[in-house]
Order: C-alpha cells, then sequence, then structure tokens
C-alpha cells in the first residue's frame, strides 16, 4: 500500500483512492475516494478516482476504511501544572497515533482553567505544540470549589467550547440550577461528573460481592443515579444544555432514555473503559484499572454496549488521565484514580464491532458525528466543505499493547498487553499527515 508523507497539504491537492468511506452523519457507506484542496474536502465517493483527480498526490488506501478523525470529548493533557504527566504535545501525538483528530480538554490543571487568559493559554500552546486540533473545556464554578460560578459567557468568548467542574460532581443543587441557566441564555454546553460526594466518600471500587472479596470499600451506583437524577431534573427545570460525561451502569441508562423518551435537552457519554472492562478485571488489586466512576458489573459493562447500539448513549470517550508511576504504584485504596486511553480507544472501541455487538457505523456516529454535533465542530463527518480531518483504518490486523511503545508520557493503560484488533493506518488534520503507521514502522 503507497502511503506517502503529506507533510503540507496547503496549497496541495491529495487524493485518497480505494476506499472503504464511511461517514457515520449521514450513512454513507460505499466504495471509492476522497479529493483534498487546501486542508478541506472538495470532493468524495466513487467517481473519484486516479483519473479524474488531474495531479493530485495519490494515496491508495487498499481498501480499507476512511471515516472521520475521532473527537475525544473527555482528556486531561495535564498542562498546565502537570507536565510530568501529560503535556499537549504528548496528548497529542498519542491522539494521532490513535486516529484522534481532535481533543477537548479537562479544566482541572494547575491552575484551574477558570480564566480568560488560561483558555488563552492553552489554545496557544495547541497551536504551537500540538499536531491536532485541541479544545479547551472551561471550569464552570472557580477553582472547581463549587462555591462561586465561573465567568461562563466570557470564557465562552475566549474560546471555552464547553465547561465542567472536572472530576468533581457539584453537589450544591442551587449553583447547579443557577449554572445549567446561564447555559440556556450563552449557548453553551454543560458537561458534569456523576457522583454523590457522601455516598462515594472513601469508596475505591464498585460495591458488591467484589469488592467485599478483595477486603475494599465501595461506591455503590445509587452514587452516580442520585446525581443523574438531580441533574435531569434541574436540566428540565432550565432548560439548559446538560451532558452526563461517563455513565457507567444499567440504572443511569434507564433513566436517561426515560429522560429522553420526555423530550430533555439531555446527552450523556461513556468511556471505552467501561464499554470493555468490568471490577473482575481489578483482580489481584491492579491498581491501572482503578478510576472514576469505578469499572461496574459485567451486567453494566453490556449495558453500555446496549446503549451505544441503541443509540440512547451518544458518546464514546476515552476519559485519559495519565497518572505517574507514584501515583499508582500504591496499595489499591491509596492509588490515584484514572488511565490513559486516547491512543487505544479506537482499537479498543473495535472490539464492539468484532464482537458482532455494534455496527461499525453505529460505533464511529458515537466517536466522531454526535460529538462534533454536540459542540458545534465542522469536522466529524465526510462531506463537500469539511475538514479533511480523517482517519484511515484497519479494521483487521491483531496487536499486542505494549505500554513501552505508546506515545504518552504517563504509561497506566488498563490495555496493558491487551490483544487487540484494527488500528489507525494514517491520521490527517486538515489534509496534512499527522500520523503514519508505515513510515512509523518502517513498512
Amino acid at each position: 500500500m503507497a502511503m506517502q508523507a503529506l507533510h503540507d497539504s496547503n496549497g496541495r491537492r491529495t487524493a485518497l483512492l480505494y476506499a472503504r468511506l464511511i461517514d457515520p452523519g449521514t450513512g454513507l457507506y460505499e466504495t471509492g475516494g476522497v479529493l483534498i484542496e487546501d486542508g478541506k474536502i472538495v470532493d468524495l465517493g466513487p467517481e473519484v478516482t486516479a483519473d479524474s483527480v488531474g495531479d493530485a498526490e495519490l494515496i491508495d488506501c487498499a481498501g480499507h476504511v476512511l471515516a472521520p478523525g475521532l473527537i475525544d470529548m473527555l482528556v486531561f493533557s495535564g498542562e498546565p501544572g502537570h507536565e510530568h504527566r501529560e503535556t499537549l504535545s504528548t496528548t497529542s501525538r498519542a491522539a494521532a497515533a490513535g486516529g484522534v483528530t481532535t481533543i477537548i480538554c479537562m479544566p482541572n490543571t494547575e491552575p484551574v482553567i477558570d480564566d480568560v487568559a488560561l483558555v488563552d493559554f492553552i489554545m496557544r500552546r495547541a497551536r504551537d505544540t500540538a499536531q491536532i486540533n485541541v479544545h479547551p473545556m472551561a471550569a464552570m464554578t472557580k477553582g472547581l470549589k463549587s462555591e462561586e460560578m465561573a465567568e461562563i459567557g466570557l470564557l465562552r468568548d475566549a474560546g471555552a467550547i464547553a465547561f465542567t467542574n472536572g472530576k468533581t460532581s457539584l453537589a450544591d443543587a442551587k449553583m447547579m440550577r443557577n449554572v445549567l441557566a446561564y447555559a440556556k441564555d450563552f449557548g453553551v454546553l454543560i458537561i458534569h461528573h456523576l457522583e454523590e460526594p457522601t455516598l462515594a466518600e472513601n469508596g475505591v471500587m464498585n460495591e458488591g460481592e467484589v469488592a467485599t472479596r478483595l477486603g475494599l470499600p465501595g461506591i455503590p451506583r445509587e452514587a452516580e443515579t442520585i446525581m443523574l437524577e438531580r441533574d435531569l431534573r434541574l436540566a428540565e427545570l432550565t432548560r439548559g444544555r446538560y451532558h452526563a460525561g461517563q455513565i457507567s451502569c444499567r440504572a443511569s441508562l434507564d433513566i436517561i432514555r426515560a429522560a429522553k423518551e420526555r423530550g430533555l435537552p439531555i446527552t450523556c457519554g461513556v468511556s471505552i473503559n467501561h464499554l470493555t472492562l468490568n471490577e473482575n478485571d481489578i483482580g489481584p488489586y491492579r491498581t491501572f484499572f482503578k478510576m472514576r466512576p469505578p469499572l461496574r458489573s459485567e451486567d453494566d459493562r453490556a449495558a453500555m454496549v446496549e446503549g451505544i447500539a441503541s443509540g440512547d448513549i451518544d458518546v464514546i470517550v476515552s476519559a485519559h488521565d495519565p497518572q505517574d508511576a507514584d501515583g499508582k504504584r500504591r496499595p489499591f485504596a491509596e492509588a490515584a484514580d484514572g488511565a490513559i486511553g486516547v491512543e487505544t480507544l479506537l482499537s479498543a472501541a473495535l472490539r464492539l464491532y468484532h464482537d458482532g455487538r455494534v455496527e461499525l457505523s453505529t460505533l464511529l456516529r458515537a466517536l466522531t458525528a454526535n460529538p462534533a454535533r454536540l459542540l458545534g465542530l465542522p469536522s466529524g463527518r465526510l462531506a463537500k466543505g469539511a475538514p479533511a480531518d480523517l482517519v484511515l483504518i484497519d479494521l483487521d490486523t491483531p496487536f499486542v499493547v505494549n505500554p513501552e511503545l505508546l506515545r504518552t508520557r504517563s504509561k497506566n493503560t488498563p490495555f496493558d498487553e491487551a490483544r487487540l484488533q484494527g488500528r489507525a493506518l494514517m491520521t490527517l488534520v486538515a489534509g496534512r499527515s499527522v500520523y503514519n503507521y508505515a513510515e512509523q514502522h518502517g513498512r
């Protein structure tokens, strides 16, 4: 397969030929090509052939899937303040290798992204050091302390794409009501972490038989569902745009379905971890599987897969959260929460396709078109005039995850030595190649 590097596509024409084109937003599924000029798609379909594109540079996709680049709505980059764990540069390299062309960065940094100057800092750093598109989320309360609402309007105007309270739930119902009311006024999306703090206090894994057997304090599903129920009542009251960042159990999915049937303007996401792993994976106190929300039962995991297949869960995220060795090499109860995932997001998600549980277009929709729609981004689609943010996917080649080969600075992957099938072969951002598997591996 000839896959030359496209180091600078501005002013050039490039044609990706002989691909299986999948646009999950429109249902497009056909064999053909994509013609790129000045960083945008100018034509696509069966009529894009070597004979029809003139002097354009040709790339033979060899029948592999060509789809919109992935959009990851929940990524912790580490910058500013935690550069020893991750930077925008290392995050972007890992994302590109995983077929992710856009990441949305969390605001729980040091200092917290709750000021116009810090939003500007992230955007400038991304322009200078990142290979892919980076958009910052801003804090919805100052310092993420849940005491005073942030300047939502000013932060939006500065470039904040959404608002969140990071990995902490906003327990004050009146404050949450005000945040959602402002969200409606400014047309912004509120993304909330679901965890009733008093029920989750001191818990380190899912409450149940496995936690009892391991002798670890548990976090009940009700810590999630109680907060979700409250938030949905407030969303109904205010009509603010609300997105449950990560749900993890069947009861939450039932609540989401009922709210959508009532016509509420709500959406939800699930992490790749909660789609492919369960509490049993913790095994002998393996801290790389300690995360928030905790891994739940196999029944809950199966419910999350059902939610993606039915479309009731809108978005799949990596929940990329790098932790260094000092944070993870501790007794399970004392170890830091979080797992990296942006580089393995696509390959891990393809497990659901290979298992026959989720159709490929449905899976890709939750990774591309849906997050683009929620965030108002022009990407996430194959269409004339759209940004040429694309991923070429080999669906079939198996491989074993080697943490040392991952491009992230931290190596806390729950997929250590996991057998996965399918990966990104080439990732393009605005028509420019930011990752090429053949070049990286000398093939």
